[in-house]
């Protein structure tokens, strides 16, 4: 039985009763025969598992605001799918063999063994691509592990999107440099692209195409980074243009007095936790998530540094480990992502917010 590996979640959900109330860590109703076995939490599943008959492992989604996704296994196949359609109605959405939890903590635990520790000994204090996929690992019929030549961590990487990567991204590219077109030359400038671009990956400098106004070029980190910047961005509308996003034929931009250098910059999102990230990388949506904020900001200041970006439907201010953070719904994906490269890494009273795209579709 070949393994894959599912890279880590912040959060727990640990609440599930058959007969509807939340107890965290209990028997799911009575009857002893039905109850969870394992609970793993993380950002999103692989879309290449595809259902194919009923097992003892049911898939959840849309569980709350930061917990978008989780892999419930239950004692038997009956208990899967009694608890599904008592639920839903509907036949299970996945079909694995076995999940395997290696330690009981607030990311995963194992109900039917309490005796496993709660992280790794010897773990490595530094976050980055070595411990992504190290908390728990997924079991699924006629799955493998597959290599990306071109990244610095395939395993860990793979871990982050699930076991493999998005449909259409293939980890083979080594051009690191792309050429954005169509952009919007009056109100496009330099910090605008790093704060979009940064989203797939580090960014080393970006240069507007002075004899091209509505180019530029951005160098990412590595060939992969790049590929998921192609990948998610192609025909994204921005400032009432719709972006062409390809990859140059210049392996690097050459250092000058029109190029903006970026390579130091703590406000690249992949110089810690560099695996983790990746599994937040979508196509833009109209949702945007806000962290870093106050403690006691309000709603309403939220709106007023946002609003001028477009049409904002709704807000959810919300504590995650101690930590102010805001999910934040435009009426389409362009205002949302205009509202995310103005205003990411700016300052909300004496804290600088970081921004980014959330996977959710509603508050």
């Amino acid at each position: 039985m070949a393994t894959q590996v599912i890279g880590e979640r912040q959060y727990l959900l640990g609440v599930w009763n058959y007969g509807g109330r939340a107890q965290r860590g209990t028997r799911m109703g009575s009857d002893s025969a039905r109850f969870v076995a394992f609970i793993v939490i993380f950002g999103f599943i692989s879309g290449s598992f595809k259902m194919t008959e009923p097992s003892k492992v049911i898939h959840v989604r849309n569980v709350g605001h930061e917990i978008s996704e989780a892999l419930l296994q239950m004692q038997d196949v009956p208990s899967a799918v009694n608890a599904l359609q008592f639920y839903s109605n509907v036949q299970p959405s996945i079909s694995l063999d076995e999940l395997q939890v290696n330690y009981n903590n607030e990311r995963s635990r194992d109900f039917t063994n309490p005796s496993l520790p709660s992280e790794q000994k010897g773990r490595s204090s530094q976050p980055g691509y070595g411990d992504a996929g190290s908390m728990y690992a997924l079991q699924a019929s006629g799955t493998r592990t597959v290599g990306f030549p071109q990244m610095g961590d395939a395993a860990a990487i793979a871990a982050a999107f699930g076991g493999g990567l998005p449909p259409g991204i293939s980890g083979s590219n080594d051009r690191c440099t792309v050429l954005v077109s169509n952009l919007n030359p009056d109100r496009i400038d330099e910090d605008k692209l790093f704060n979009l671009f940064s989203l797939y990956g580090n960014i080393v400098r970006i240069k507007l195409l002075r004899n091209k106004p509505d180019h530029a070029l951005v160098q990412m980190g590595d060939g992969f980074q790049a590929e998921l910047a192609v990948h998610f961005l192609k025909g994204a509308m921005l400032f009432g243009k719709r972006l062409e996003v390809n990859f140059s034929k210049h392996a690097h931009i050459t250092t000058g007095a029109d190029t903006h250098e970026y390579s130091n910059s703590n406000l690249n999102r992949f110089n810690r936790n560099a695996a983790k990230n990746y599994r937040y990388c979508c196509s833009p949506t109209k949702m945007i998530h806000l962290s870093t904020l106050p403690q006691d900001v309000t709603e309403e200041e939220i709106v007023s540094h946002l609003e001028e970006h477009g049409t904002i439907v709704n807000t959810k201010l919300f504590e995650m480990n101690g930590k102010k953070q805001a999910l934040v719904l435009f009426e389409n994906e362009e205002q949302a992502t205009e509202a995310l490269i103005s205003k990411h890494a700016s300052a909300l009273r004496d804290a600088m917010i970081r921004i980014s795209f959330s996977q959710l579709q509603n508050i």
